[in-house]
């Protein structure tokens, strides 16, 4: 026994580094063939994403520094189609209208939907009946909508201003008249909002630990201060997420304005013109495809600037629950 002992401590290593390269190798090549498949499942996303995504972004990047009409072959005139947006009066109305039109909705939207969302997390007879009623305007296609609210909101026969003439109030010429055009799409747009952004704050308000109320109620706090102390600090990153996804989604209001107070051909008047729609008109009206490229990143970088901005002041305001402030 003493004489194998030497034999026996080295064999044991031998045949362990002798094993350990080709386990090594036999995980290399498992690995390998689970990467391989995994590229293979995502490549029809990875195949949509380029061709259907950055495709046309790097595309209308160069566009926007072309003159081109789809019939013919683009011309490249490099900063012209800038230079003539800036001296665009109809651009800077209907940037001044999208952005009068998200001045008017975000709170609006926000404030109402908060509203309804802290009534219906209460114990209130039939809650379900009341969120699916809510709820409702946002699975409403929003071409039914628009042609819904053209009969409500219709200066002779709607019902809005037969309501308002009945009690002596002035009835607003809501699709005819430049003054009213924005906002009338405001309450159109925020009513079919209302519903999915509710949601969001439920259940962001389902989530608040109910101990944090009992607390404050031992201390004598009051409905005000509680919502002042605990509901809103708790739900601030769903308002603050709403406020991003509302803000990106109201500078390019398009459908509603356009079936709303637009004519058969979709011209709409220059005081309720939209940037989207302005855009929209300069690609497929007029075919000015290079100029609608430049409007659309134009339109991109007032959005990532917005954005940006929106960012910086939250941390004034925007608690994550385990971080300081």
């Amino acid at each position: 026994m003493s004489a194998s002992s030497d034999e026996f401590r080295v064999a044991v290593p031998i045949g362990s580094v002798a094993d350990t390269p080709r386990r090594g190798r036999g995980r290399s090549v498992m690995a390998r063939k689970e990467a391989i498949a995994a590229y293979v499942f995502i490549s029809p996303w990875i195949i949509g994403a380029v061709v259907f995504t950055f495709g046309p972004i790097v595309a209308s990047l160069y566009f926007s520094f072309t003159e081109y009409n789809v019939l013919q072959p683009a011309e490249w005139v490099g900063l012209r189609n800038y230079r003539e947006i800036a001296d665009d009066d109809l651009f800077w109305r209907s940037l001044r209208n999208s952005l009068y039109f998200t001045v008017l909705y975000i709170p609006l939207h926000i404030a109402v939907a908060l509203a309804v969302a802290l009534l219906l997390n209460t114990k209130v007879r039939g809650l379900g009946m009341w969120r699916t009623f809510f709820y409702l305007p946002v699975v409403t296609p929003v071409v039914a909508s628009a042609v819904l609210w053209r009969f409500i909101l219709n200066p002779q026969a709607g019902i809005v201003n037969r309501t308002l003439r009945s009690i002596g109030l002035p009835a607003p010429g809501w699709t005819v008249d430049t003054e009213w055009l924005i906002r009338s799409v405001v309450i159109m747009a925020a009513w079919q909002a209302i519903g999915g952004t509710m949601i969001l704050y439920l259940a962001g308000l389902k989530g608040i630990p109910r101990e944090l109320y009992e607390a404050a109620e031992i201390d004598g706090a009051g409905w005000w201060s509680k919502l002042r102390n605990i509901t809103m600090p708790l739900l601030s990153p769903v308002i603050f997420f709403t406020l991003i996804v509302g803000v990106v989604g109201s500078i390019q209001v398009f459908a509603q304005p356009r079936i709303l107070y637009g004519d058969q051909d979709g011209n709409v008047p220059n005081g309720g013109l939209t940037y989207m729609m302005y855009l929209f008109s300069n690609a497929f009206t007029y075919f000015k495809m290079g100029y609608a490229s430049a409007l659309a990143w134009i339109l991109f970088l007032v959005i990532l600037m917005i954005t940006a901005i929106q960012f910086w002041g939250s941390r004034r305001w925007v608690y994550y629950e385990g971080e300081g402030r």
